[in-house]
């Protein structure tokens, strides 16, 4: 089960009254507590208690003050429910600036959604959710739940300021299990550690607590928020999953259970498909590009639906199901590409991983737990060649993730049992986009020609969104892509070579009346013209945290044009270098006659660097914006 953000709500008649009588007033909350936050937590309590390995029960009492907009999410309340996870009754108060009740609301003001398709396959996935229509701030949201599990096998952490912008005044974690439970906890940037105990029934308790936590402040290259929130993480050592039983104290158990119970009998294949994969194949002698075949079968074949990995269970769908069906979620593509392999004797893994763009997160090598990932890719460890794909898109090469899960640990399992590997790196000079234009500009200033560009590493993708579009509809797309004033496309191309190093091949033959002008006897126009950096981060006074660049890449722009006879440079030509341990950045100009050729060159070397660096990184930036924004300024020679 997993529920991230899930809110449900269980308040009684008692729980309504107590709350009548706290002061939520908003001036009440600790004015060092304010600076950088949206929102307030005034108090939470989180309990969650097992009672056998099929029962687990959740326990949420928090009260929540909204400083602002940009705090709107956190009150947001997102129940995901199914016959394995029952929400017994919603209800909460909603409390404005002064404290005072302004709204209530139970299971009724909730809308209920289908989260996946109307198949059998994910019948009974819904999620409700609600957000409180208040405008006016501060506002504070105060609600109570109970929650059911018939599992014991994933437990959601206790993050008390999971995201920027949130203080917290208090919240306690309470962990209670029947004595022959045992657990294993992983706790992260807390004050104080676990107080351990017995109740008066004899159960274990574990319990964390902490008091004024002030809010993350946003910094531009901020780390991983969650790497330094405070967190408490639980793995259980015995469990129960909807009725399969099973233990693990690593990753290399976990990944033994996960295949014995959850995947075994789940990759047979009608018989026609079967001989078909292995017709398709019967002339590719090379293993790799045999499973390239495959794998752009499958992709034609199938089609993704969005369920989440924990909503609904961590077990896949039958490859037969699939096959019929033609879509699945993460899971089952995997497993049904795993099954396509296994037909032409290709092994495979299925890998587990935390995906995300921004941040490149791993699982924890030191522990092990089921709730630390949310998407499934494919690891085919060819010899010598370890090959990763992921099996949800339908455009993608085999072989490529890009940065979806690149560089990251993630949990393959093996025949061995789980393993953990890591998947590719795209640095800096393979994320490369590459441009050559061969520009004219005429006396009157119009600019005409052609410009080519490619993308490479995980810079493949940034075009995908113009393949899926009709020609009439790319020719408007590829007008707002680049910042040429009056530009008109007369013709545009885009090709992606799908081979084991991809490239996206974007060519466009364009014009743009008065991209040039004249004024007293001058030419004026912006060397630059397609790809000029914009961004220059806000300075950061007291910077907290270190500079971390996800990943790195490469720009390299070639400008060639030919501009009218007779004209010599008026000012001093663009001569920029700069040369920082997190990136670098060449711009050079040179006229010749008729032609006048720009080049350029940007890069930004991912890794985490040091905070002090910061101002540099400012300072670097705003170079590049002024190198980028340099105005040629032509005058007529004196003949």
């Amino acid at each position: 089960m997993m529920r991230g953000f899930i809110i449900a709500g269980f308040l009684t008649v008692c729980w309504v009254a107590a709350n009548a009588q706290q002061n939520y007033d908003a001036s009440l909350i600790p004015k060092d507590l304010l600076p950088y936050a949206s929102s307030v937590v005034r108090n939470e309590e989180v309990t969650i208690e097992v009672k056998d390995l099929d029962n687990s029960v959740y326990h949420i009492k928090k009260a929540i003050t909204v400083l602002n907009k940009n705090g709107d999410d956190d009150a947001h309340i997102v129940i995901y429910h199914d016959k394995n996870d029952v929400i017994k009754s919603v209800k909460g108060i909603v409390y404005n600036q002064f404290g005072k009740q302004i709204d209530k609301f139970g299971e009724s003001k909730f809308d209920d959604v289908n989260i996946g398709s109307s198949s059998a396959l994910f019948e009974g996935m819904r999620a409700e959710h609600y957000l409180p229509a208040v405008n006016e701030y501060p506002y504070t949201i105060a609600y109570e739940y109970e929650e059911k599990s018939k599992q014991t096998l994933n437990f959601d952490p206790w993050i008390p300021n999971a995201d920027i912008g949130i203080a917290v005044e208090k919240s306690s974690f309470n962990f209670i299990c029947t004595p022959d439970f045992n657990i294993k906890y992983k706790e992260s940037n807390l004050p104080t550690g676990v107080v351990t105990g017995k109740n008066a029934q004899g159960q274990k308790t574990y319990s964390w607590q902490v008091n004024n936590l002030k809010a993350i402040k946003y910094e531009p290259f901020s780390p991983y928020v969650k790497n330094y929130a405070s967190s408490v993480q639980i793995a259980p050592e015995k469990f129960e999953y909807y009725g399969i039983k099973g233990t693990y104290t690593n990753w290399k158990e976990l990944g033994k259970w996960i295949s014995d119970k959850l995947m075994a009998n789940r990759q047979e294949l009608p018989y026609q498909t079967i001989e078909h994969v292995k017709e398709i194949t019967k002339d590719i002698a090379d293993p790799k590009l045999k499973a390239k075949k495959i794998y752009e079968y499958m992709q034609g074949k199938t089609h993704y639906i969005s369920v989440q990995v924990g909503i609904g269970g961590f077990q896949p769908f039958l490859a037969s199901e699939v096959d019929q069906q033609s879509y699945g979620d993460c899971k089952a593509l995997v497993n049904y590409t795993q099954a396509l392999l296994k037909a032409v004797n290709i092994d495979s893994y299925y890998c587990i991983v935390k995906s995300g763009r921004a941040h490149n997160v791993s699982l924890l090598t030191d522990f092990a737990s089921m709730g630390q990932a949310d998407h499934i890719i494919l690891c085919v460890p060819f010899k010598n060649d370890t090959t990763w794909a992921d099996c949800t898109s339908q455009t993608i090469p085999f072989g490529y993730l890009g940065d979806f899960t690149d560089n990251r640990t993630v949990l393959a399992l093996t025949p061995e049992g789980g393993k953990l590997l890591r998947t590719p790196k795209y640095p800096a000079p393979i994320n490369l986009e590459s441009r050559r234009a061969e520009f004219s500009i005429s006396n009157s200033g119009e600019l005409s020609g052609s410009m080519t560009t490619s993308f490479k590493g995980v810079e493949y993708e940034d075009r995908d969104d113009l393949m899926k579009e009709t020609r009439a509809e790319q020719f408007k797309m590829v007008q707002k892509k680049y910042p040429i004033n009056n530009m008109d496309v007369d013709d545009f191309d885009i090709k992606q070579d799908k081979s084991f190093d991809p490239v996206t091949t974007e060519t466009i033959k364009l014009h743009a009346k008065d991209y040039a002008t004249f004024d007293n006897g001058k030419f004026y126009f912006l060397l630059n013209p397609a790809n000029r950096e914009t961004y220059i981060p806000k300075q950061v006074r007291n910077r907290l945290t270190d500079v971390s660049i996800t990943r790195g890449y490469t720009e390299e722009d070639e400008v060639t044009y030919t501009v009218p006879q007779g004209y010599r440079l008026e000012k001093k030509v663009l001569n920029e270098k700069l040369d920082k341990p997190f990136g670098n950045f060449t711009a050079t100009m040179e006229l010749k006659g008729d032609k006048l050729t720009y080049k350029r060159r940007f890069q930004l070397i991912g890794g985490t660097y040091n905070k002090d660096v910061y101002p540099d990184v400012v300072d670097f930036f705003q170079a590049v914006v002024d190198a980028d924004e340099y105005n040629v300024v032509l005058v007529k020679t004196n003949n």
